[in-house]
């Protein structure tokens, strides 16, 4: 279901279970607020109830201080999963006064931004994944302008072409359709964000 936040952006969230599995690995968050938009998308390694309580452990510090910047975030985020299994990690802040967003992630998470000039702006996530071990992160920032659009997702999604699947004369609904449809791997816990800044 497509979610007007503020009018803000345009909002698509989707989820699915790794087949045979009752409990998702992957887990995810967001929220807006009137100066900014947070999500994060955490895939657990491996999948079913330690992956789950990996990845609800990441979305719960995120939950508890979005306010905060994303290096701070991403320190709290490796730190609860000590002694836990580990998970891939992905942030996105938007800022919408200044027009920018600032991304980090650790593992094998995609981001994707996409300008309504047909601009691809793809930043490279930090390899490994976060496990409470001391952890490099490479947290980057970006402008976008109005009617950008934005997709972020888990593995379980095997997307190519991104460029034309983000296409400016595509609808947030088209794309999203086309995502569960068409790209869609059932061996594995799959999340995905899709978003239309207004």
């Amino acid at each position: 279901m497509i979610q007007n936040l503020k009018d803000k952006l345009e909002l698509f969230v989707h989820q699915t279970t790794k087949a045979g599995n009752d409990e998702c690995g992957d887990s995810y968050y967001y929220k807006v607020t009137d100066d900014y938009f947070i999500c994060v998308i955490a895939d657990g390694l491996g999948s079913g109830k330690y992956a789950h309580e990996a990845s609800a452990a990441v979305v719960a510090e995120v939950e508890q201080y979005h306010h905060e910047d994303l290096d701070s975030l991403m320190a709290r985020c490796n730190k609860v999963l000590y002694q836990k299994r580990g998970a891939a990690v992905s942030v996105l802040k938007v800022y919408f006064k200044e027009r920018e967003f600032v991304y980090s992630g650790v593992g094998n998470i995609r981001f994707y931004l996409y300008s309504p000039e047909g601009k691809l702006t793809y930043p490279l996530p930090v390899s490994g994944y976060l496990s409470g071990k001391p952890q490099v992160f490479h947290t980057q920032r970006f402008s976008y302008e109005p009617e950008s659009k934005f997709l972020i997702y888990s593995d379980g999604y095997d997307i190519h072409g991104a460029r034309n699947l983000l296409q400016k004369y595509r609808s947030t609904l088209t794309i999203a359709h086309e995502i569960k449809q068409n790209h869609i791997n059932s061996m594995d816990d799959a999340t995905f964000i899709l978003g239309s800044f207004l």
